[in-house]
């Protein structure tokens, strides 16, 4: 299902408000602004709107004294276009500044930035200081990888007092050390006289710190900023359809790095097994099969040997791409892949950043991360333009939803939780406006998906891929205890008491009980409803168990059978609005007596009170005491307990949302 892009893969929801009052910033501040300066030198290039919009805002700033500039465009927005098309527009700071350095830290972003320069500027000299070639240090527009300009002494022959503008690609990198010591050369530091100094303007589709260093020690202001959700609605950008696939890898042992991410060693053993990997194949198979050119990133070199393998034994033309592969055949190989002569191409961290593919129509993200700058870049390389192209299906192996994991749907505002199946970005937007109508198709949805538990609760040797449409039940991913999954199916208030047993609790002590087979059966057994009854209290004598024998009552080869079975039986027994779990009373104040019982089992400094729980919620609890004792209850304290470390890990992981935030103004 494909639908338009009304909407776009953006910043978490505080930062769709900072969007909006960062355009208006710009309509009102380029209003008031001169008109432009003079036109580039190459008539045939013709600017996009907001490739206009940015060269003035920087040409704004630049007026007002400032000189260390940034601005974040979304990949595939034609970076490089401003950058080069921007050099004609700037002024010498003074008497014979009039040479440009174009820095980035890959040989294709050098590649490319000079075959941009050498087609906008045929009458300028261009010289590459990369590797064995080495410039004059005299060229108009020189275009240098920042390891060989800091390598030695070749810095040396460039004279900062002739330089009007350095051009940084890839700003994000541009408080390492190497970018430090040539911003440092050019006076872009630490400057006695800043207005005769070089301009400085930095470019990034990610321009933030995942790691929390400050980019503010080389960049002063954040002049302009275009998003995802701009670009797609305005056309300039590819549309996306998005599948999350819960690839069930268990990230909790995987530590994070220096960085912030997940140690690459760690998560690669985590990712990297046979399990998973057949996962990934199988969901690309079901889901993307039809798709000509699938950009797949890994984890680790191993990952990428691996996964290749299984694409292979699946009869897939896969081929790989690393850092290792030599020239000639990395260049063939990309060649033939922009060709589409074969589908799938595997990369580890090669792809990532300056990557000019757009025949990509397909993305697979089988490696997990922490980081959102990284899966946006990931993302990106399949939302440019190309012809015949109707839009990139993003395929997001999200691993185990852990808290601290992104996955593509949080680029919406969505949780990292929500799985989502071909869900475009305008079916994303209303998910996330109109959650309070999507539970309402939860016992539905629960009812026609969800037939038997066995797949709930299968071992992780059994586990099955679950792809879930984007109409699915979000709320039963967050909270994962089997009393919402039979509440989807029930309305009654079921309650689960230990691994393989229900309760549904009568007014006056009666109760059911439901049992599921043993997911360890070699045989497929069946779901029992019994039925408990109390003894009168004038037929019951003293000492005796006060039920009767338990009698069967219902038995069905599925638990939505049984559940409905059972149900039956008790609204014919109990009272609808005691054992209904939507009734109003549930939701009040838990009474005295329940918290009373409750406290007995807690600290005197943990007691509860009638503000931290419902009616509703205690008597939940009151059975699960009832029928599972007190060693259940000690489980569901240790999970309490484990809930207060996850919430530090979500403050944590906060924190590092809040560092990857863009806004336009001045760095802090």
């Amino acid at each position: 299902m494909q639908r338009g892009f009304q909407r776009l893969l953006c910043n978490p929801p505080v930062a769709l408000d900072i969007r909006h009052q960062v355009s208006c910033a710009q309509r009102s501040f380029t209003s008031a602004e001169p008109p432009p300066l003079s036109p580039p030198s190459s008539p045939a290039v013709r600017l996009r709107t907001y490739q206009e919009e940015c060269i003035q805002s920087i040409l704004s700033y630049l007026r007002k004294g400032h000189r260390r500039l940034g601005i974040s465009l979304a990949t595939g927005s034609g970076k490089t276009v401003i950058f080069t098309q921007l050099i004609d527009r700037i002024e010498p700071c003074q008497h014979g500044a009039t040479q440009t350095l174009i820095l980035a830290h890959r040989r294709e972003l050098v590649e490319q930035a000079a075959r941009h320069c050498r087609a906008a500027y045929p009458q300028k000299s261009i010289d590459i200081e990369m590797g064995n070639s080495h410039a004059s240090g005299s060229a108009d527009i020189t275009v240098a990888s920042v390891r060989s300009l800091t390598s030695g002494r070749r810095i040396s022959k460039f004279d900062p007092a002739r330089f009007k503008l350095v051009l940084v690609d890839e700003a994000h990198h541009i408080v390492a050390s190497s970018y430090m010591d040539t911003l440092r050369h050019f006076g872009l530091i630490e400057s006695a006289d800043p207005a005769h100094t070089a301009a400085l303007v930095g470019v990034s589709a990610t321009l933030s710190r995942f790691d929390g260093i400050r980019l503010s020690d080389a960049i002063d202001h954040i002049v302009y900023h275009k998003d995802y959700i701009d670009m797609i609605q305005e056309s300039w950008l590819s549309s996306v359809i998005v599948t999350t696939v819960q690839s069930g890898a268990d990230l909790s042992r995987v530590r994070k790095g220096l960085g912030g991410d997940f140690q690459t060693g760690a998560l690669a053993e985590a990712v990297n097994n046979a399990e998973t990997n057949e996962i990934t194949v199988r969901a690309w198979l079901s889901k993307a099969a039809d798709r000509k050119s699938t950009l797949v990133f890994c984890v680790d070199l191993a990952h990428l040997t691996a996964l290749t393998a299984v694409f292979r034994t699946h009869n897939v033309d896969a081929r790989f791409i690393t850092g290792d592969t030599p020239k000639q055949i990395r260049g063939e190989r990309l060649e033939a892949f922009k060709n589409q002569q074969f589908p799938v191409l595997l990369n580890c961290g090669v792809y990532t950043e300056g990557t000019d593919i757009p025949n990509i129509d397909c993305v697979l993200l089988a490696r997990p991360t922490r980081s959102r700058n990284l899966l946006v870049q990931m993302i990106g390389r399949g939302m440019r333009l190309y012809p015949g192209k109707i839009n990139c299906h993003i395929i997001d192996m999200v691993a185990s939803l852990h808290v601290g994991i992104v996955s593509t749907p949080t680029l919406f505002g969505l949780g990292a939780s929500e799985i989502v199946e071909k869900a475009d970005v305008n079916k994303m937007g209303l998910l996330k406006e109109r959650k309070e109508l999507e539970a309402l198709r939860e016992r539905k949805v629960n009812e026609d998906t969800i037939a038997d538990p066995r797949h709930v609760l299968a071992s992780r040797s059994q586990r099955k891929i679950t792809f879930t449409d984007y109409d699915s039940v979000y709320d039963l991913i967050d909270d994962t205890s089997a009393d919402r999954h039979i509440r989807g199916i029930s309305a009654l208030s079921w309650v689960l008491v230990d691994e393989s047993r229900y309760v549904l609790s009568g007014q006056n002590g009666e109760y059911l009980t439901l049992h599921t087979p043993p997911t360890c059966s070699s045989s497929r057994g069946l779901f029992k409803v019994w039925y408990t009854q109390k003894i009168a209290k004038e037929a019951y004598q003293s000492g005796k168990c006060p039920f009767m024998r338990p009698r069967l009552v219902a038995e069905s080869e599925t638990l939505t059978d049984a559940v409905h079975a059972a149900d039956t039986f008790a609204i014919r027994r109990f009272a609808w609005q005691f054992v209904q779990h939507a009734q109003p009373w549930r939701k009040k104040p838990a009474t005295e007596g329940q918290l009373m019982f409750l406290n007995k089992f807690r600290d005197t400094d943990d007691h509860l009170k009638a503000d931290q729980t419902s009616k509703g919620k205690a008597g939940d609890m009151i059975t699960k005491l009832k029928f599972g004792a007190k060693g259940w209850f000690g489980r569901l304290e240790a999970a309490k307990r484990k809930e207060g470390r996850l919430q530090g890990r979500v403050q944590e992981a906060a924190a590092l949302r809040e560092r990857e935030q863009v806004k336009v103004g001045p760095l802090e």
